[in-house]
């Protein structure tokens, strides 16, 4: 299991044996205070991650499950949380896709102060934009949320195009576990990680649950919310094995469902897909992990009924997003450089050259223009409204999926691809070895902002930087 290659038959040798499937996993329902804010409080939690006879293990978590409780609101709401840590070291709670006030970001060391153990912080803030989003541990986010602190936000239209019986959250997480079938908590912080590909696991989750059933009626249309919670996985699926038709990336819609015209689909870490299913008769069908040398169902849906599709296919509605003006833009570059295989030559590290043991002594293996980890200045610093266009190059052996934090941006090119005009809005997006990517956004959220790689080990080693809003 060392190659971390998803082979459900090397784990049923060790004798844990199968369990019957569960069906159709839920959230924990949101606990609210008599002031009206939804607590959710981290903390240590027994939770069983693989099938069959085995022990659970120690997570943390929100509100004593991962996921935690699904934060379930309309387009332009008010939500309030009182953050409440009761774990042992500090943390912080990020809005993961929110365009909100960068008070209330959650970034521990740039926007706020890491809640400590035993106290609380509260965010308050409305949401903009109606789409697929989640919220996740931000401070050690390459330990904390690897251990389970994460949950899904969901904001519906004011007019939702799907009722609860056919809008489907799926929370996708990959963990490493050992041979009892417990997390592998040793393995946290390898060096190997933070160098390489980060942490990758062995064994899939569906909200929490391993190989889950969902029952859907045959000609009825679903939605289906997936969201990669994954320290560094990229999944690889094809939706066009069940003929579903994209409605959304990163919660920002299409503007009319489409079907892939390639395969596989990759969905990076933090990155989230909105599906269109209808289900014919008689054709059940299951999601698929497609990186290995056999296809890895990870959750089945059986589909029951004769019932034939009637009615329009449902298209959701944009949000409004500021289109950047490109005849006006300033222009940046992003180096990326360091890595196993990789340039570690020029390497700065808190106003200090990294030279042989200080890269394993610091775990500081990556760089952003050859700054290792939160420079003192930022990236740079844009007006208020100024389009920016970013040029990300990725001089290193490795993808890496880039996050734009208080902002959504499009993709303008994509080396070795042909970028057609009207790309979807993202906030985050994977980019290739050797390859470079340029993107666009109107900086219209003023603060203090994080760009970052989500593989969160590859964040913590160094691939990340900063940029301000005046």
């Amino acid at each position: 299991m060392n190659d971390m290659k998803f082979n459900r038959r090397d784990f049923l040798k060790t004798g844990l044996g199968a369990a019957a499937i569960s069906a159709m996993p839920g959230f924990l329902s949101i606990s609210y205070a008599k002031d009206g804010f939804i607590e959710i409080r981290a903390m240590e939690s027994e939770q069983k991650l693989y099938l069959g006879d085995v022990p659970a293990s120690t997570l943390w978590t929100y509100n004593g499950s991962a996921p935690g409780p699904e934060i379930r609101v309309k387009q332009g709401e008010r939500v309030k949380v009182r953050f409440i840590n009761e774990l042992k070291e500090p943390s912080s709670i990020h809005w993961h896709g929110i365009r909100i006030a960068n008070a209330m970001d959650g970034v521990s060391g740039l926007t706020q102060d890491p809640v400590q153990p035993g106290e609380t912080f509260e965010y308050d803030f409305v949401v903009p934009d109606a789409g697929t989003y989640w919220y996740h541990a931000h401070n050690k986010s390459w330990n904390q949320v690897g251990r389970g602190l994460y949950g899904p936000l969901i904001v519906e239209e004011v007019y939702p195009t799907f009722d609860e019986e056919h809008d489907l959250t799926l929370v996708i997480d990959d963990w490493r576990l050992n041979q009892s079938g417990q997390l592998d908590e040793a393995s946290f912080g390898m060096p190997m990680d933070w160098s390489h590909g980060g942490r990758l696991g062995n064994w899939l989750t569906i909200n929490g649950q391993s190989m889950p059933e969902f029952e859907l009626n045959a000609g009825e249309a679903y939605r289906l919310r997936l969201i990669n919670v994954s320290n560094a996985r990229i999944l690889e699926l094809d939706p066009n094995r069940f003929d579903a038709k994209i409605l959304a990336y990163d919660g920002q819609p299409v503007e009319k469902p489409e079907m892939l015209s390639y395969e596989p689909f990759l969905l990076g870490s933090a990155q989230r897909v909105d599906l269109l299913v209808v289900p014919k008769e008689g054709r059940n069908f299951s999601l698929e992990e497609l990186s290995g040398q056999e296809p890895f169902p990870y959750a089945n849906f059986k589909v029951v009924g004769s019932g034939k599709m009637t009615g329009q296919v449902p298209v959701l509605k944009p949000n409004s997003i500021p289109k950047p003006n490109l005849g006006k833009a300033s222009h940046h570059k992003l180096r990326m450089t360091g890595g196993a295989m990789g340039q570690l030559d020029n390497i700065f590290y808190k106003g200090k050259r990294l030279e042989g043991r200080d890269f394993v002594e610091t775990r500081q293996f990556w760089a952003f223009n050859g700054i290792a980890n939160l420079p003192a200045d930022p990236f740079f610093a844009a007006e208020h409204n100024e389009t920016i266009i970013v040029e990300i190059i990725n001089d290193t052996a490795f993808a890496h999926a880039m996050h734009v934090h208080g902002h959504h941006f499009q993709i303008l090119e994509r080396e070795g691809s042909i970028v057609e005009e009207g790309q979807p809005w993202k906030d985050t997006f994977l980019i290739g070895p050797e390859q470079a990517v340029k993107i666009a956004f109107v900086a219209d959220n003023p603060g203090k902002w994080l760009i970052h790689c989500h593989m969160l080990e590859h964040a913590a080693s160094g691939m990340t930087t900063w940029f301000t809003v005046a």
